[in-house]
């Protein structure tokens, strides 16, 4: 390595591989990222993209190889593992947001953050005025001062994703590794993210992968693409053959013969003047919707409106306040809720957060049979059958005995759509349901879920991108801090629709 620098750290692949459960995952991967480089990494899902950045990372670690295939350079210094730089480096994904799902872990924002300063999970040791300072102009910087009290696990998904990123900057880190970041965002927050990485980063190198063409910071330098875990491209951006990796902006094909306003139909569910708290905190206020069959109906806003509250409202795991009401078609009084949640299909983060690891891909399939986290017990002829079904239906037949721990982020969430699939559900809940796929996978997802309204299902999808659904989308619901704005037939056309995303689909 030539040209150290004294503050930011280098590193240097040469032929590495990477072995995951007896499979190879990546195969002779040669890297060298300098300090004020930055990189987009692109590819499919599974082609190898969190786990390369997990190998920079320090998390995982190369096949044994001579000479050693992975090397760092912080000034004068070279080492040939991540010990004594790994803390150098911050890596954020979803399976860091994930964890604090997972372990319950709840301080409020600001500790969280503070955590970063001393480069731990959680919070061990009081800050110093200093400190306190660092953590302040972080979270200013991502323009997120406001929930430096909240509880982390009641901010939104998008929000905790800004608090995280708040947590790498106070680490000062010398190397900033971002799998999917911006996956989440609302367009005021992704922009906000996108303009930090492009006026503020300077010589601090960074690796970004996304799987969307305007997810690609103007400060973006190179371009690595990786396809079945090797390298198809590794160079400058602007050579860089993007667009065959990256989709760009678009919108879901409405099928042949779809009403674009279907006749009123029986009721599925319907809130009245709903209110929610959660942890003592008013989430909902005076929230009327009814969701026919046949309907598809968009929830947009911006993050913390409230959107994941209202399909999980909906679905079930959240009670409304007296003075409002929910109702679920045939689960009235006396009739467990489960009855109706096997009727429902939802795909939603929480889900992809709180399914063990250890789970195969089969057995999460099995698993919707009966609206459960794992299985309770062993699953039928019939069940095992239709998990079969469902797994070939959406390509993951090869994957069935892999668990949920091998696959990569936009594996799971296909699989997430396989269990919701598993019985043609009534109704179908999903929270930003094409985050983190590639741009052939959210068209095949989105083409199945708009195929629902042929039926006498009904679809409730929350979205920061309502541009993509509004050829097939029959409704809208329009959140604020909680508040419905706007609550009724579809505002955006079509054709509209089509030339916000630059043309026609």
């Amino acid at each position: 390595m030539t040209g150290a620098h004294p503050h930011y750290l280098e590193v240097r692949l040469t032929g590495a591989c990477l072995r995951r459960a007896g499979r190879e995952v990546l195969s002779d991967i040669s890297w060298h990222v300098r300090p004020g480089e930055h990189w987009v990494l692109a590819g499919g899902n599974g082609a190898g993209k969190t786990q390369l950045l997990k190998l920079v990372a320090g998390i995982v670690w190369p096949a044994p190889a001579e000479p050693p295939p992975l090397h760092y350079r912080l000034g004068e210094e070279q080492l040939t593992t991540p010990y004594g730089v790994k803390d150098e480096i911050a890596y954020l994904g979803a399976e860091r947001q994930d964890k604090y799902q997972r372990y319950g872990w709840n301080s409020t924002a600001a500790r969280v953050v503070a955590t970063g300063v001393h480069r731990t999970d959680i919070p061990l040791a009081e800050l110093t005025a200093a400190h306190r300072g660092r953590v302040r102009a972080a979270l200013a910087s991502l323009g997120v001062a406001r929930l430096a009290r909240r509880p982390f696990l009641s901010l939104s998904y998008g929000e905790r994703r800004v608090i995280l990123l708040a947590r790498a900057l106070a680490s000062r880190p010398r190397l900033l590794l971002l799998d999917e970041v911006l996956n989440g965002l609302d367009a005021r927050n992704r922009e906000r993210i996108l303009r930090w990485l492009a006026r503020r980063t300077r010589r601090l190198p960074w690796v970004l992968s996304t799987h969307r063409i305007e997810d690609v910071p103007a400060g973006a330098t190179h371009a690595l693409v990786l396809e079945r875990g090797r390298i198809v491209y590794r160079g400058a951006l602007r050579g860089a053959p993007l667009t065959r990796w990256l989709a760009g902006r678009g919108s879901v094909t409405p099928l042949p013969g779809m009403p674009r306003r279907p006749a009123r139909r029986r009721w599925l569910v319907r809130l009245s003047k709903a209110r929610v708290y959660l942890e003592e905190r008013r989430v909902l206020e005076d929230v009327s919707l009814t969701v026919h069959a046949g309907e598809f109906w968009v929830v947009h806003g911006h993050n913390g409106a409230g959107k994941t509250t209202l399909l999980r409202t909906l679905y079930g795991d959240h009670g409304v306040a007296v003075g409002g009401s929910v109702e679920r078609a045939r689960a009235g009084a006396g009739i467990p809720l489960e009855t109706f949640k096997r009727r429902v299909g939802l795909v939603a983060p929480h889900l992809q957060a709180d399914h063990p690891r250890r789970l195969t891909v089969a057995e999460v399939v099995q698993s919707g049979a009966h609206a459960s986290l794992g299985l309770h017990r062993r699953a039928s002829g019939a069940e095992r059958a239709a998990a079969r079904r469902a797994l070939a239906t959406f390509g993951l037949a090869s994957l069935a005995a892999r668990t949920l721990g091998e696959l990569s982020y936009g594996q799971t969430r296909r699989v997430l759509f396989a269990r919701a699939f598993l019985h043609e559900p009534e109704l179908l809940l999903l929270d930003e349901p094409l985050a983190g796929v590639d741009g052939p996978t959210r068209r095949e997802l989105a083409g199945r879920v708009a195929s629902l309204r042929r039926g006498e299902a009904a679809v409730v999808l929350a979205t920061h991108r309502v541009h993509e659904w509004a050829v097939c989308a029959t409704h809208e619901l329009e959140l604020a801090r909680g508040r419905p704005l706007y609550c009724g037939p579809l505002r955006l056309s079509a054709r509209r629709a089509q030339r916000a995303c630059g043309g026609p689909p």
